[in-house]
C-alpha cells in the first residue's frame, strides 16, 4: 500500500503540529491503514512487528477522540510490560502536547493522584489495571476505546484471564483495538468475542535481512553527535555517503556544520523545490559532493550507486523507514555499511528496530580523538613514503643545502616541513569556525 502524508488523514491541526514537531512527514504502512479506520469509529486488528510505527497508529486516533471536558478515563491502553507502558505514555504525551486538556498517565505504582486528577488516557499492564479495578480507583464507565498493544506477548505472560475480565467490564459501546505480531488461537477467540466487524490491517514482514550491508550502532550523547560523525568519517576515510536526519531544521543545521568543517556536503528536504532537489541529486551522482544530508521524504526513490555508508544521524521512526534508508547502500550485490546513532532512551526504539528487521546490528565503541589522529598520521606516512619511492617530486637541493650550511640537521628540517604541511593541510576541525579538513 502507498504511504500517505499525515495531512491527508483528517487529523486535527493540533495533532498535525505535534507530528511535524516530532519529525514525521509521511505515514508508515500500518499508520496509513489503521488511522482512518480508527478515526471513523471502527474496531481494528493490526498484525505487525514491533518497530512498524504502530504506537502512533493507535495513539493519534485515541487522542483525537478524547473529550477534554470529561475528566475521567476515556482510553485504556494495555501493554505487556511496565517499560513498554512508559514508552507508550511518553509517545502519547509528545503527540498530545498541543491538544490542551488531554492528560495521559502510565499506571505501574500507586498513581492515585493522577487518576483522581482526571487523566483521560490510561496506559498500564493488565495486572496493574486489574489491581486498580478491584480497588475501585479506576472507573471504566466513560471508556470509549480499549487498545491491546502486543497482545501475543501479554498472552505469553499469562494475562489472558485479566484481559478477558477487563474487556468484559469496559462499556459495550466502545472501540476495541488489537495489535499483535502473531495471532494465536486464544487471541483469535478474544477478537471474535470482543470486536465488531474489525478492519484487519496486516503488514507482511518483507525479506528484511540484508547480508551485504554491515550494520552497526553507537550510543551517542545528542550534544556529541557532530564530533562523533566527523571522527567516523575521518577514521574510516568515508568519501560518499547519505546522512539521514529526522527534521528539515536538523538537515539545515548539520549541512551548515559539515560545510564549515570543510566537508563537501549539501542538503535535500521537503522545503526545497523539485528543481533544486534534482540539481543536488545530479551533483551527488557525479561525485561533486561527499555527503548528502536528507530527510526520509526527500530521499524517497533516490537511486544512487556506490554509496559507501548510510548514516542514521537521527534514529528513524520505525523499522520500515530503517529498511528504506539502509537500502541505499549495498546495491547490486555490492557491500555497504549502515551506521546509526542512538541517544538516551532511544535505545529501546533501537531494540524494536533490531527485532523488526531480524538483522544483526551490533553495538560499537565510539573511537577516540587519539585514534583519529593516529589514522591521520599513518595516512600521511603512507603518502610520504609512496612519494619518495616513486620519486615524483621536484628536488629542493639548493634550499636544503642552505639550511644544512647553517647548521640544521636533516631530521629537524624534515620535521619542520611536515609541521608546516600539517598546519596548512590538516588543521584541527573546529565547530563552526570554517576550518577545513584535508581532502
Amino acid at each position: 500500500m502507498q504511504k500517505k502524508l499525515f495531512a491527508e488523514l483528517g487529523l486535527s491541526p493540533e495533532l498535525l503540529k505535534a507530528v511535524a514537531q516530532m519529525g514525521f512527514e509521511e505515514t508508515t504502512h500500518i499508520q496509513s491503514q489503521a488511522i482512518p479506520a480508527l478515526l471513523s469509529g471502527q474496531d481494528v486488528v493490526g498484525q505487525s512487528q514491533t518497530g512498524s510505527g504502530k504506537t502512533a497508529a493507535f495513539a493519534l486516533p485515541a487522542i483525537e477522540k478524547v473529550d477534554v471536558r470529561v475528566r475521567a478515563p476515556q482510553v485504556l491502553i494495555l501493554c505487556p510490560t511496565r517499560e513498554l507502558a512508559v514508552q507508550v505514555a511518553e509517545e502519547v504525551a509528545k503527540l498530545a502536547c498541543f491538544k490542551k486538556g488531554v492528560r495521559e498517565i502510565p499506571i505501574y505504582g500507586g498513581q492515585l493522584r493522577g487518576l483522581k486528577d482526571g487523566a483521560q488516557i490510561i496506559i498500564g499492564t493488565p495486572g496493574r489495571v486489574m489491581d486498580h479495578l478491584e480497588r475501585r480507583t479506576l472507573k471504566m464507565d466513560q471508556v470509549k476505546m480499549v487498545i491491546l498493544d502486543e497482545a501475543d506477548r501479554m498472552l505469553d505472560m499469562g494475562f489472558l484471564d485479566d484481559i478477558r475480565t477487563i474487556l468484559k467490564q469496559a462499556p459495550a459501546e466502545r472501540q476495541t483495538v488489537f495489535f499483535s505480531a502473531t495471532v494465536p488461537r486464544p487471541i483469535q477467540e478474544l477478537i471474535k468475542t470482543f470486536t465488531r466487524n474489525p478492519v484487519n490491517v496486516t503488514i507482511e514482514t518483507q525479506a528484511l535481512t540484508m547480508p551485504a550491508i554491515e550494520q552497526v550502532y553507537y550510543e551517542v550523547d545528542r550534544r556529541a553527535k557532530l564530533d562523533v560523525l566527523c571522527r567516523l568519517i575521518d577514521l574510516q576515510d568515508i568519501k560518499f555517503s547519505i546522512i539521514f536526519c529526522a527534521t528539515k531544521m536538523m538537515v539545515d543545521e548539520l549541512t551548515e556544520h559539515l560545510t564549515a568543517r570543510g566537508y563537501g556536503a549539501d542538503k535535500m528536504h521537503g522545503d526545497m523545490t523539485q528543481a533544486m532537489r534534482e540539481r543536488v541529486i545530479a551533483k551527488f551522482r557525479k561525485r561533486g559532493l561527499e555527503f548528502l544530508v536528507a530527510t526520509d521524504v526527500a530521499a524517497r526513490g533516490l537511486d544512487v550507486d556506490d554509496v559507501e555508508v548510510v548514516f542514521n544521524y537521527d534514529l528513524p521512526h520505525d523499522g520500515d523507514d530503517y529498511i528504506h534508508r539502509i537500502g541505499r547502500t549495498g546495491r547490486a550485490g555490492k557491500s555497504g555499511r549502515a551506521i546509526t546513532f542512538v541517544s538516551g532512551r532511544e535505545i529501546y526504539k533501537m531494540q524494536n528496530i533490531i527485532r523488526f528487521t531480524k538483522g544483526k546490528i551490533r553495538r560499537e565503541r565510539i573511537p577516540s580523538e587519539e585514534e583519529v589522529e593516529k589514522k591521520r598520521a599513518n595516512s600521511f606516512y603512507d603518502s610520504l613514503r609512496k612519494t619518495l619511492e616513486e620519486g615524483l617530486y621536484e628536488k629542493q637541493d639548493a634550499l636544503i643545502g642552505r639550511l644544512l650550511d647553517q647548521g640544521y640537521v636533516a631530521t629537524d628540517i624534515a620535521s619542520a616541513l611536515i609541521h608546516l604541511y600539517g598546519r596548512e593541510e590538516s588543521p584541527e576541525p573546529a565547530g563552526s569556525d570554517g576550518t577545513p579538513r584535508t581532502k
